[in-house]
């Protein structure tokens, strides 16, 4: 698997892995990688089955087979202590990785994520799923704004949406590794797991998501027991694009409350430049 690594700020800067939701691609974070790689070690990459990351998956993928990738390929790269900065199915990446390789995961952020389906989450996805048969990948573009952005914000960025949706176009991961990747997500299931996580998550979510409802990061939240949550009032289910500077805040803050020796670290190695 490709991996995009970044260059570290400084030696020994903590290592951030960001993991896209069900389109998967690692260009989803373009206005988080400016804010985090002066502090941090930014990888990014592209799921199994789409973009650089080209493969025919099987039927019976899974959550583990997916979380399994990520954690193989970084430790071909010598990566062995991360964290993971995941959305939606990107997040549930990260609890699996948790769950599973916990000596290597030193932080987790989950955006819009939950621990089961949630059944307007699950009502979206049989709507899409069934233009997705209908009409093919044309037809399930052309409906994905709406499941992510806002309204006004759909309203005002006609021409951005148009060019995304080319490009999803251009590059659909195939129909087959879509609805593989879509069974995987709708059967994960960490209701009975999660309270195992040690490691420190913040949790963010947006009140307004129509795709995953925003209470559904509050059970994350109580079943975590070592997260923080905080709730965006606006910015729908791609926050992070529609309100990126707001998101940014919550991230840095956040992640220097998960990780406080790395932000000791970074003071110090700032100190050493300015003097």
């Amino acid at each position: 698997m490709k991996l995009h690594i970044h260059d570290a700020p400084y030696p020994g800067a903590p290592v951030m892995v960001l993991s896209s939701g069900l389109g998967g691609s690692g260009g989803y974070w373009v206005a988080q990688i400016s804010a985090l790689k002066t502090q941090y070690q930014v990888i990014t990459y592209d799921q199994r089955g789409t973009g650089e990351n080209q493969a025919e998956l099987p039927a019976d993928y899974t959550m583990a087979m997916m979380a399994d990738e990520l954690h193989h390929a970084l430790a071909q790269q010598g990566v062995t202590r991360y964290a993971v900065i995941g959305h939606a199915l990107g997040g549930l990446i990260g609890i699996q990785l948790a769950l599973s390789y916990p000596q290597s995961i030193t932080a987790l952020v989950i955006i819009n994520g939950w621990l089961s389906l949630n059944a307007q989450t699950r009502r979206c996805f049989a709507i899409r799923e069934q233009l997705l048969s209908s009409g093919g990948p044309a037809a399930w573009n052309l409906a994905q704004p709406l499941f992510l952005y806002p309204a006004q914000w759909l309203g005002e960025q006609q021409p951005r949406l148009e060019a995304e949706e080319a490009l999803h176009n251009a590059h659909f991961q195939g129909e087959a590794n879509l609805r593989a990747r879509l069974s995987a997500l709708k059967q994960a299931d960490f209701t009975q797991t999660a309270g195992q996580i040690t490691q420190p998550v913040l949790l963010i979510c947006a009140r307004d998501d129509l795709l995953v409802p925003w209470h559904c990061s509050q059970m994350l939240h109580e079943c975590l027991p070592t997260s923080h949550l905080s709730v965006m009032p606006w910015g729908a289910h791609a926050c992070n694009v529609t309100a990126s500077d707001t998101f940014n805040s919550l991230l840095l803050d956040g992640l220097a409350l998960l990780l406080p020796d790395a932000a000791e670290e970074r003071y110090k190695e700032m100190l050493c430049k300015k003097f």
